[in-house]
C-alpha cells in the first residue's frame, strides 16, 4: 500500500498562539520564558523546513522484532543539543529521574496500544526505534516531535509544570510520527487541524488504555496535570467540550469551537490547526461515546483504518476525513450502529459526509 510523501514537520503539543498569549501578558519572568520557547520552537520549526527526516528516520536502523519497542532516553541536561545523554535503553532498570521513566513508560504504552489493538508495530509498521529527550532547555514550556524523536520541556512551574506528567501528551507527540508514516497530513489550515486531532484522539487513547477506562469513565482532557496550580483550567484542551479547557488572565480563554458554526478563520497557526482541531475532536469524542466501551476498540478502530487506508490525500479537508472514516466504518462493520454513529458524530459538528 502506497502513503503520500510530504515535508516532515515540526508538531507542538502547546500552540504558538498560547505561548504569545502569554509572551505578551506582560507577566515579568513567565513572559520571558514564554517567549524563550517562541524562539526555540521557530529555531526548530526552521530546521524541519530544510530536511524531510521521513527517509532519514526509515533508514536510521534496519527493521526491528515487531512485538518488543525499542526505546531510549535521553536527557539533554537543560541544554538544547539533541539528543543528548542516554540515559535508559530498551529493558533498562528504572533510574532515579522520575521524568525518564515516565517518558519510557509511555513509549512503551502507545507502541503497546498501537501493537496489541491494531497490529501495528510501532509508528512505521517495522519497529522503528522510540527516541525521546527530556529536560530540554530550561523552563522550556512545550513539548514536540521534530519528525525523528520527542523532546519534552520541564515547564517553568508557574504555567506549566514538566511534560512528561500527562501520558496524553507523550502519546500525542508520537501520534505526529504515525501520521508521519501513514497519510501525512499537510500542517496547515484543515489537513492540519486533523493532524493535531488525530493527535489528540491518539493520545486520548493510549491514555484509556493505559488506565483501562470505557469512554464514559474517560476525562476526555488533553495535558491534564500539565498546568500549574496557580492556572485557571484543567487541562491544554477537552475533547468532550472544545473552548473549556481554560480561562485564566494569563492563558485567555480557550479558542477552540466545538462545531462548524464556530470555526475560526486565522493565519495563525499554520491557519489555526490547534485551535480547529477541537471540531474533528468533538467528532471523534461523540462517536465514541455513542458506541460506548473502551474507544480505542470499535472508534478507535475506524479512525485508524482512515489513517492508515491510504486513500486519505495530504491536504484533505474535514468532509474529505469524514467521508473516509464513514467509508472505513461500512468496510469493517457494515451498516450498522458503528456507521450510524459515525454520520451523527459528523453531522451533530456540521461537517458533511454525502
Amino acid at each position: 500500500m502506497a502513503f503520500h510523501t510530504a515535508p516532515t514537520v515540526f508538531c507542538t503539543v502547546v500552540p504558538p498562539h498560547l505561548l504569545d498569549r502569554i509572551a505578551r501578558s506582560g507577566a515579568g519572568a513567565v513572559a520571558q520564558r514564554a517567549h524563550r520557547t517562541l524562539e526555540l520552537d521557530a529555531l526548530q520549526r526552521t530546521r524541519r523546513r530544510v530536511t524531510t527526516v521521513r527517509g532519514l528516520a526509515a533508514a536510521a536502523a534496519p527493521p526491528g522484532p515487531r512485538d518488543t519497542p525499542r526505546r531510549t532516553v535521553y536527557d539533554c541536561e537543560n541544554g538544547t543539543d539533541l539528543p543528548g545523554r542516554k540515559v535508559r535503553g530498551e529493558g533498562d532498570a528504572p533510574v532515579q529521574d522520575a521524568t525518564v521513566n515516565r517518558v519510557y513508560a509511555g513509549l512503551g504504552a502507545t507502541f503497546e496500544l498501537l501493537l496489541k489493538s491494531y497490529g501495528r508495530s510501532s509508528l512505521d509498521d517495522a519497529g522503528l526505534p522510540l527516541k525521546a529527550s527530556v529536560h530540554y532547555d530550561r523552563d522550556y514550556g512545550n513539548a514536540f516531535w521534530d519528525g525523528n524523536q520527542m523532546v519534552f520541556g520541564d515547564g517553568d512551574g508557574e504555567i506549566f509544570l514538566d511534560f512528561s506528567i500527562p501520558i496524553d501528551v507523550i502519546a500525542h507527540e508520537l501520534a505526529h510520527g504515525l501520521t508521519q508514516y501513514t497519510a501525512n497530513l499537510e500542517y496547515f489550515t484543515q489537513s492540519g487541524a486533523l493532524n493535531e486531532s488525530v493527535s489528540d484522539v491518539f493520545g486520548s487513547l493510549v491514555k484509556q488504555y493505559t488506565l483501562d477506562q470505557t469512554a464514559e469513565q474517560a476525562d476526555w482532557l488533553i495535558g491534564a496535570g500539565l498546568l500549574a496550580p496557580g492556572v485557571s483550567g484543567v487541562a491544554l484542551r477537552s475533547m468532550k467540550a472544545p473552548g473549556t479547557a481554560y480561562d485564566d488572565d494569563v492563558l485567555g480563554k480557550d479558542p477552540q469551537p466545538a462545531t462548524m458554526d464556530d470555526y475560526v478563520r486565522t493565519g495563525r497557526d499554520n491557519g489555526g490547526v490547534h485551535i480547529n482541531s477541537g471540531i474533528p475532536n468533538h467528532a471523534f469524542y461523540l462517536l465514541a461515546t455513542q458506541l460506548g466501551g473502551k474507544s480505542w476498540e470499535r472508534a478507535g478502530q475506524i479512525w485508524y483504518d482512515t489513517l492508515t487506508g491510504g486513500e486519505l490525500s495530504t491536504d484533505a479537508d474535514f468532509a474529505d476525513f469524514a467521508r473516509q472514516t464513514v467509508a472505513a466504518a461500512r468496510a469493517r462493520y457494515g451498516e450498522g450502529d458503528e456507521t450510524e454513529a459515525v454520520l451523527k458524530a459528523w453531522s451533530t459538528v456540521g461537517v458533511p459526509t454525502a
